[in-house]
């Protein structure tokens, strides 16, 4: 069998969420099947990282798909392709399909939280310098929406999710809390089709790094000391990283004599103006470091290092955050929201993410509680055990090769 796979998104130079799921899903992928053809669409010359995690297995092979618009490849030079040298099968790793596609396509639906929660999405329209070019645009964007949407990431978010419902053969959603979502959202969400596929990690590069010296190597790379409080992810407002320092301000300010250090490692995102204001209100330029986005390879060191790992978001899929922190024995305090409760089970701490002052209460719990720290230390690292990458690969590739 011949299956293409969009892989734009795991061609990425700095990957974060949906990017690093493609890049492990088909390297995974490649690990368990050398029976079927693989191709792989991409838009632009090969990461080296890809390359090199593909190297050993022949039957995957790469496709470069030239467009010389900044948008819409997928729509359409990959719609493109689809029309002269389809695949027997498609495999798409997020929410948006070609126009153009197989009769046997499934993609990934990550969450739906600009449905749900639209107010924490920035609406950014299409930046074309070229008035003309802009204008077809939005005419185009009308025509193939029927007048519903225009064109900004919003509407496009909204529309192409509705559409890959519709049109693909089969849906994978991340946990079960998506695809509940998916069917109380979308009257074009069929049960049927919806197959949940948990996300995995890496497990060869996310485990406690025990050794001082490596640890501090990588600290010392990025500016930082022990103690601290973690956080990784865009600094949005989707994240709610704003409540975070917040709380962390009031955590300091009612015990003084703590010196831990709070870490948010991530790049900006909608809503970090917020972020800022309270860190110059509350004067926490020393207490609160914001290294940017970090490669993954030095990830697990710092988490090992970190008191503990908060993730105060207000919306997932899934997580993957809470997992790789479980995965190197750090406590985990993450929100009391039904994705985190589904996939976190009983090894995390909750908190109400809207309550500042509860959550400052439990960083102030864990940051003097050892036997805490400990106890959610073994939990997680029991509950880590039951994801993969290898696991998700598998149950993929049960859905693309039993596609009727």
């Amino acid at each position: 069998m011949i299956i293409g796979i969009d892989a734009s998104r795991a061609n990425r130079a700095l990957r974060t969420g949906t990017e690093w799921y493609s890049f492990y899903i088909i390297q995974s992928l490649a690990s368990i099947d050398r029976t079927n053809q693989y191709i792989l669409y991409i838009d632009k010359e090969l990461e080296p990282d890809l390359a090199q995690a593909l190297k050993p297995y022949p039957n995957f092979s790469f496709k470069i798909l030239k467009w010389p618009l900044k948008y819409f490849w997928t729509l359409g030079r990959l719609s493109w392709e689809m029309l002269n040298n389809p695949p027997q099968v498609l495999f798409v790793p997020a929410h948006s399909l070609p126009l153009i596609h197989p009769r046997h396509t499934v993609n990934t639906i990550h969450d739906i939280a600009f449905m749900r929660e639209a107010e924490l999405y920035q609406k950014k329209k299409v930046r074309l310098e070229n008035r003309l070019l802009k204008g077809l645009l939005n005419i185009f964007t009308r025509l193939i929406t029927r007048g519903r949407y225009q064109s900004n990431s919003l509407d496009y978010l909204k529309w192409s999710t509705a559409y890959s419902l519709k049109h693909s053969r089969q849906v994978i959603a991340v946990s079960n809390f998506t695809k509940q979502e998916l069917l109380a959202t979308y009257k074009q969400a069929d049960d049927k089709k919806i197959k949940v596929v948990y996300n995995g990690y890496p497990e060869k590069l996310y485990r406690f790094i025990e050794s001082d010296v490596q640890r501090k190597a990588i600290l010392d790379k990025y500016a930082l000391r022990e103690p601290f409080f973690l956080y990784v992810g865009r600094l949005e407002k989707k994240k709610n990283t704003h409540t975070l320092v917040e709380a962390f301000a009031i955590f300091k300010e009612s015990h003084p004599e703590s010196n831990t250090q709070l870490v948010l490692i991530g790049n900006a995102g909608y809503g970090y103006d917020e972020v800022k204001y309270i860190l110059e209100e509350y004067n926490l330029s020393r207490e609160v470091i914001m290294p940017g986005w970090i490669p993954e390879v030095d990830m697990p060191a710092i988490f090992s290092a970190a008191t503990a790992f908060v993730f105060p978001t207000l919306h997932e899929g899934f997580g993957i955050p809470v997992i790789q922190a479980m995965a190197c024995g750090v406590p985990t305090l993450v929100s009391d929201i039904p994705v985190l409760r589904e996939i976190a089970a009983t090894a995390s701490l909750f908190f109400d993410p809207r309550d500042r002052m509860q959550l400052a209460e439990v960083i102030h719990r864990v940051d003097v509680d050892a036997s805490l720290r400990q106890e959610l230390k073994t939990k997680g690292l029991a509950r880590a055990a039951q994801f993969s990458w290898q696991k998700s690969a598998a149950e993929t590739l049960q859905i693309l090769t039993t596609l009727e």
